[in-house]
């Protein structure tokens, strides 16, 4: 029996904070607001089997945020400086 490799890729997108809208429960980084790995405006998230958030460089745990295909709920992400670093990285198959 022959082994097929499942097909697994990352994408990933950049924002800061300051790319937010909303307060509180309501914090949001529309995926049109963020940046793809060659520096193109995303259009949407492609829909994840899992995903990472990055927060300033320090990854989150998975019950931080939620994502779907047109934004990223992060939860008082509005109380972080606007410039603070936000990636999260998308993981397909």
């Amino acid at each position: 029996m022959a082994i097929i490799k499942p097909f697994v890729a990352a994408r990933r997108f950049s924002a800061t904070a300051g790319d937010g809208t909303g307060v509180g429960a309501a914090y949001n980084i529309l995926a049109t607001a963020t940046t793809n790995d060659t520096g193109v405006p995303a259009t949407a998230f492609p829909i994840p089997t899992y995903y990472n958030l990055y927060i300033n460089a320090q990854i989150q745990e998975g019950d931080t945020s939620t994502l779907t295909t047109t934004a990223i709920t992060i939860p008082d992400g509005d109380t972080l400086d606007p410039a603070v670093p936000i990636i999260i990285e998308i993981i397909v198959t």
